[in-house]
């Protein structure tokens, strides 16, 4: 294995990309995890609820979601946003 010396504001340079790379791959991921989409039985799986409160979910359009033929599609983003407006935080 070879030893590469590098002067110091060269290193901290590279130390500086590296960062940025690390950021940009972030943010990356987090829009897609945000724009993924999702199968119905998944989201009713991760909301914890039965089929026919699911349902009244979509019948009542609580939930965005889209419907290609049967398939029924729920963006994780839209999930999440459901969630975040029905947290109840603890009193403490």
């Amino acid at each position: 294995m070879a030893m590469v010396v590098l002067p110091k504001s060269v290193w901290q340079g590279v130390k500086e990309d590296l960062q940025e790379v690390k950021e940009l791959l972030t943010q990356k991921n987090t829009e897609e995890v945000e724009n993924e989409w999702i199968e119905s039985v998944k989201a009713r799986k991760m909301l914890g609820v039965s089929p026919k409160t699911w349902q009244t979910y979509r019948d009542r359009r609580i939930i965005p979601f889209a419907q290609i033929g049967r398939k029924i599609l729920v963006k994780k983003a839209d999930l999440d946003a459901f969630m975040q407006e029905h947290y109840v935080s603890s009193s403490k």
